[in-house]
């Protein structure tokens, strides 16, 4: 299984998301966006009805709609009702049940890199985990760093 982590420094959140879900669906793919945070699950909610400018990502909040139905599914918990594969860790917290996916995508900033740095060294021993870090170079470009 691959883990991303994704240090947020110039581009936020809900301008990176959309692309990466984007790119997941492309693939036949389903993504659980997982977030413990309300107000931010509303957020990228109505960024994704947004972006891209030409069309929208199919996705619903858990409990809203017939969530095994949702390409993308936006929730509180690691539960996988949508039957994803891919999970993105939306609010910076590390959970361990998103070893179980086939691929996980951890996004940080400045205020949760401790424990990105904590994350990432649980993760350095763990059989069958491929582990990457992504930041922006100066131009906003992501590199892979590690």
């Amino acid at each position: 299984m691959q883990v991303d982590f994704y240090h947020l420094t110039m581009a936020p959140l809900d301008r990176l998301l959309p692309v990466i879900a984007d790119r997941v669906m492309a693939g036949g793919g389903r993504l659980l966006i997982v977030s413990g945070d309300a107000e931010q699950r509303a957020a990228l909610d109505r960024q994704l009805w947004m972006i891209p400018p030409d069309g929208f990502l199919p996705h619903a909040q858990a409990g809203e709609a017939d969530d095994a139905a949702q390409p993308i599914l936006i929730a509180s918990e690691v539960q996988p009702t949508n039957g994803a594969r891919h999970v993105a860790l939306a609010d910076g917290v590390w959970r361990d049940e998103a070893l179980d996916f086939d691929r996980t995508f951890h996004f940080f900033d400045r205020d949760r890199i401790a424990e990105a740095r904590a994350a990432w060294r649980g993760l350095a021993d763990r059989e069958g985990v491929e582990r990457r870090y992504w930041k922006q170079n100066d131009q906003g470009r992501w590199e892979q760093a590690a």
